[in-house]
């Protein structure tokens, strides 16, 4: 290159392009690695540009419910509600996804594995979750049919439910036909469902069938009761793939979809948020995010998630 040749320094990109830079960073790199480089970087990461989708699941799945509050409403708030992909797990509280919706308006896809939802908030709340074409609530023990059937009908463009539960969760249960019945009322536009090891029968299924026309996969895992006569599937609804209900594996490698290909045992850790700093950009004497204190301890799976192996077939 000549000397005439214009370079660009880093730090003069645009938020938009650092944004999209700083997607394929990790969580840990965005929040304490980033800001500290220069000022034009702190304000990337500050505003909704980093922010449009908020990936925290594995996060989350370790941290104390105070932080997982803590951050997700600082990540919601810096979207300025731009964020289009939600995904965490386990939320505590009603009012933690009461919030979510509040600021719902671009979100499309959401994956609240484990949450302690209820149906009460969930026909309270989901009339602003309009746009959501996929969503995730398995192992959330506390809603039912009725919530699943208010999902349906305030999220007229849903193509994608995933409603899978561990069999421990529903031993108490005699059978879960009902929430069948609210998907096949209320979500006729679904391409892809997962039920697996829910307590279903194959009317239940059956139902689902015969009014989600548009449907291209069904995952019936572990679903025991459910007789489907393999030929008239293939018969009556072409395209359709159907998976289950027998279980091939012990460890399910879809339910961990959304998760990174470099996992690996020594990426446990804990972080703690204290208050956040409106401003967000550090002045030539600061520091750092005032107030922000993030933590990080070694370690790996413990016996809390050795229950999430899928069991063998009876």
């Amino acid at each position: 290159m000549g000397d005439s040749s214009e370079v660009r320094a880093w730090e003069e990109l645009i938020p938009d392009a650092l944004g999209l830079i700083f997607r394929n960073l990790s969580l840990q790199e965005v929040l304490t690695v980033v800001p500290r480089v220069c000022k034009s970087w702190g304000r990337a990461v500050s505003g909704p540009y980093c922010w449009r989708d908020i990936d925290i699941e594995e996060w989350s799945q370790r941290c104390k419910p105070e932080q997982l509050d803590r951050l997700l409403r600082v990540l919601i708030a810096r979207s300025c509600g731009s964020f289009q992909r939600l995904s965490v797990s386990g939320l505590a509280s009603d009012s933690l996804f009461s919030f979510i919706a509040e600021h719902a308006g671009s979100l499309q896809t959401l994956v609240l594995p484990r949450s302690e939802i209820s149906d009460a908030i969930v026909e309270q709340v989901s009339s602003r979750l309009s746009n959501i074409t996929f969503l995730d609530v398995s192992y959330c023990k506390k809603i039912g049919p009725r919530a699943l059937e208010s999902f349906g009908k305030h999220c007229k463009s849903l193509i994608g439910l995933r409603r899978t539960m561990h069999p421990l969760e529903v031993a108490d249960k005699v059978s879960q036909d009902d929430e069948a019945f609210a998907i096949a009322c209320s979500m006729p536009k679904l391409r892809h469902l997962e039920m697996a090891y829910l307590l279903l029968t194959t009317r239940g299924v059956l139902e689902i069938l015969s009014r989600c026309k548009e449907l291209e996969f069904l995952d019936l895992r572990g679903c025991w009761e459910v007789k489907l006569d393999e030929k008239l599937v293939k018969e009556s609804y072409a395209g359709l793939k159907v998976l289950g209900p027998q279980v091939e594996d012990t460890y399910e490698r879809s339910f961990w979809d959304e998760c990174s290909e470099e996992y690996s045992d020594t990426s446990d850790y804990s972080w703690e948020f204290m208050d956040d700093d409106d401003d967000g950009i550090w002045d030539d004497d600061d520091q750092g995010f005032e107030g922000l204190e993030v933590r990080f301890y070694g370690g790996g799976f413990n016996q809390a998630y050795a229950g999430f192996h899928w069991p063998p077939s009876p």
